[in-house]
């Protein structure tokens, strides 16, 4: 079994290498980790080298200019060879050492009939990698595609899937900000369609830095979410979803 990791990256020097390293000290090393980067100017692309001449799994780094965040991860999702991916984009890391290990306890032997998507928790984290507290959103003792209509459960962090699902269904770029959870969603139905399941390792398997790209743009994310749950779930039913969040909130 072999993990493929996607790291997208541009000019990310300031927050690379802690990536990079929770990755090299996983004790699980059958790993390809794939560095997609969008022509850097800083020292993102000389961090990745230095690293890759390290690392004793391979390293693959990819930089040249493109079309955002989703455009690039498209571009990991299609070169992946392992029989899962995850993306941990620069900043984030796996939570530790033994990660890695831990998923793939899930996953032996591989099947026609293994799971579609492993999940966990998500810490997030200061700048600094100090834990601060668990997501608010927390993942369901079991995922379903329908899960996502309380917001998006399990991070995309802590979303491992199986590859030749994943490689089937591409980044809709016309989201620029929540793409991520409309992938998570039509990865998860297809994964109901083939019957196969979703399991969950009850552990954190991600840690998540505070202030995100989702975070950065909070508003037009969330304008953004409440189209892929409408075009998902239906409108009347997410209209009435966010009511009763605003409800809630205003009477907390």
């Amino acid at each position: 079994m072999r993990i493929t990791i996607i790291t997208v990256t541009y000019n990310a020097a300031s927050v690379l290498q802690r990536t990079l390293d929770s990755v090299s000290c996983q004790t699980f090393q059958q790993i390809e980790h794939l560095i997609i980067d969008g022509a850097s100017k800083d020292e993102t692309v000389r961090m990745a080298e230095a690293y890759q001449e390290k690392a004793s799994y391979p390293v693959i780094i990819q930089s040249e200019p493109d079309k955002g965040l989703y455009d690039a991860m498209n571009k990991g999702l299609h070169k992946a060879t392992g029989d899962y991916l995850v993306f941990l984009n620069a900043g984030d890391t796996l939570h530790a050492n033994d990660t890695l290990t831990t998923l793939t306890s899930h996953l032996s032997p591989l099947t026609p009939q293994s799971p579609a998507v492993v999940y966990g928790d998500t810490a997030i984290v200061d700048s600094e990698g100090n834990f601060l507290h668990l997501r608010r959103l927390r993942p369901p003792r079991q995922l379903t595609w329908k899960s996502f209509k309380q917001g998006m459960l399990v991070c995309h962090q802590a979303f491992y899937v199986r590859t030749d699902i994943a490689q089937q269904e591409d980044y809709d770029l016309q989201n620029r900000h929540s793409a991520d959870v409309d992938w998570c969603i039509r990865v998860m139905k297809r994964a109901a369609q083939q019957q196969l399941p979703l399991v969950n390792t009850n552990a954190i398997l991600a840690d998540f830095m505070e202030g995100g790209n989702t975070t950065q743009h909070h508003r037009a994310s969330l304008k953004e979410r409440y189209r892929v749950m409408s075009h998902h779930y239906g409108a009347v039913h997410t209209f009435f979803l966010h009511l009763w969040f605003l409800v809630r909130t205003l009477f907390k």
